[in-house]
């Protein structure tokens, strides 16, 4: 049963976060950024007149997530009281609490999203490690955990570029995850860079030995028309190829696939890295060239964010130490135990766990890069 301490510590923080995310100061700039788009010019410019609607939205959804707080909060309190007077059940002032904790919990992490980075879009890869079968089959594993954490979250996901394996499981998969009800798609999935490890007893060994596998997972934002990136036509250079799988005729038939290379000089150190990307989610190859260069677009902006915040940590070296391509996470299926490397934080509940139940995770990285 809830307790009064519980309703008050709901209470706190819903006025918490009125006065620290300034909602009264919100609701006068999206009255007045609201205003602008009735102008009757406003769409003679479309490309500020979308980054104008974005600026309108990201207010909305700021001013409906703390109504959506204090409206669930106040109904937990008459909850209490309609308990009190025997018009409710323990179990439904129990459900009033669970939704205005979920409401709390859901604001206060995306106030922890403050970079400009993190209200984009991400782009997600999985790369399997050394292991055969077993790290290819892990990887398809990872790659539906993370469209069903999308799919619970409300973003699109499309299937970039998909390498199977021979026997079972995938080789890599690039997804782009995009916000559609959901928002902050980087901000939340940039906790999921770098290498998860399995060990369980393997369904590929015949002596059915506990075995381990990894594979890295690589989170990058993805950029949109309203971002300034430059790249250099000279160091550019296009592959067409075949694609296979779904799709039909058209697709194994004519060279729809495209392979992007792009010779990435590091602006420090002058060294020079290939930039390999391949795209085959189109049937035409004009839409793959498109998406692949957006793509590349994305890895420079992400190349340059990364250096920006390693400058960032050299000031302030108390900072939480981000480490890209380090082991993260473990899955330790016959023990019952998922754990974060980087935070302690840990679940027995697999299962929810692989079905994409990762806020969890998600909430405990952004608190310990806030907080330090």
């Amino acid at each position: 049963m809830v307790t009064q301490e519980q309703v008050k510590d709901i209470t706190d923080r819903a006025e918490a976060l009125y006065t620290y995310l300034d909602i009264e100061r919100k609701k006068i700039e999206f009255e007045e950024e609201d205003l602008r788009t009735q102008a009757p010019d406003f769409w003679d410019d479309p490309e500020r007149a979308r980054a104008q609607m974005k600026v309108v939205g990201e207010l909305r959804k700021w001013i409906e997530g703390y109504n959506e707080v204090r409206s669930s909060a106040d109904e937990l309190q008459l909850s209490m009281e309609f308990y009190r007077d025997e018009m409710l059940t323990e179990e439904e002032v129990d459900n009033a609490y669970e939704r205005a904790l979920h409401a709390v919990e859901a604001l206060e992490l995306k106030n922890m999203l403050r970079q400009e980075e993190d209200s984009m879009d991400a782009v997600l890869k999985i790369n399997s490690g050394a292991g055969g079968t077993e790290a290819q089959d892990w990887a398809q594993m990872l790659m539906r955990m993370y469209m069903r954490w999308a799919e619970k979250g409300g973003y699109k996901v499309t299937i970039v570029d998909l390498l199977e394996a021979d026997d079972a499981g995938i080789k890599s998969v690039t997804m782009q995850i995009e916000n559609a009800t959901g928002d902050n798609a980087y901000g939340y999935l940039k906790s999921e860079s770098g290498v998860h490890r399995l060990v369980r007893v393997s369904p590929y060994n015949a002596q059915g030995k506990r075995m381990t596998s990894f594979a890295s997972v690589f989170v990058t934002p993805l950029v949109d028309d309203t971002i300034e990136v430059y790249v250099d036509p000279a160091r550019v250079s296009w592959d067409t190829f075949r694609s296979s799988g779904a799709g039909g005729q058209n697709v194994n038939k004519v060279e729809t696939g495209v392979r992007l290379r792009y010779m990435y000089q590091d602006p420090d150190t002058g060294e020079e890295e290939e930039i390999l990307i391949a795209n085959t989610e189109s049937r035409k190859q004009q839409q793959n060239r498109e998406n692949a260069m957006r793509l590349l677009k994305s890895q420079l902006y992400d190349r340059a964010m990364k250096k920006r915040m390693e400058a960032q940590a050299e000031i302030e070296a108390s900072k939480l130490k981000i480490e890209w391509g380090s082991q993260i996470r473990s899955y330790v299926f016959d023990d019952r135990r998922v754990k974060d490397h980087r935070t302690g934080y840990q679940t027995t509940d697999v299962d929810a766990v692989m079905d994409g139940k990762l806020d969890g995770f998600i909430k405990a990285y952004l608190m310990a890069l806030n907080n330090h």
